[in-house]
């Protein structure tokens, strides 16, 4: 609460295939898991124009753009991975 810190883990988890609950949940100004506070103007625009795009090609160029900025940018947190799901399988199981 005091954020009387030097190195902090906050665990997020987020949707399989859309990166807006990571976005908005972690790094748009004034979300409540914004844990940091960070706040950048300039990337709530760019997560607002992610979040609409139609186009996945352009959509994922606008995603790695701001995971550039935010990268570059001074701010307290920074993603380490993004995990990919493994779905449970078993032989004995048939849909």
């Amino acid at each position: 609460m005091r954020k009387d810190y030097t190195v902090g883990l906050t665990i997020t988890e987020s949707g399989v295939d859309d990166p807006d609950p990571q976005f908005y949940e972690n790094y748009v100004c004034g979300a409540e898991r914004n844990y940091t506070g960070y706040c950048n103007p300039e990337i709530d625009k760019l997560v607002d124009r992610q979040s609409i795009e139609s186009d996945q090609s352009r959509r994922r160029q606008l995603v790695w753009d701001i995971e550039r900025k935010l990268a570059k940018d001074d701010r307290p947190a920074s993603a380490l991975l993004y995990p990919r799901p493994r779905p449970g399988w078993r032989p004995q199981m048939k849909s």
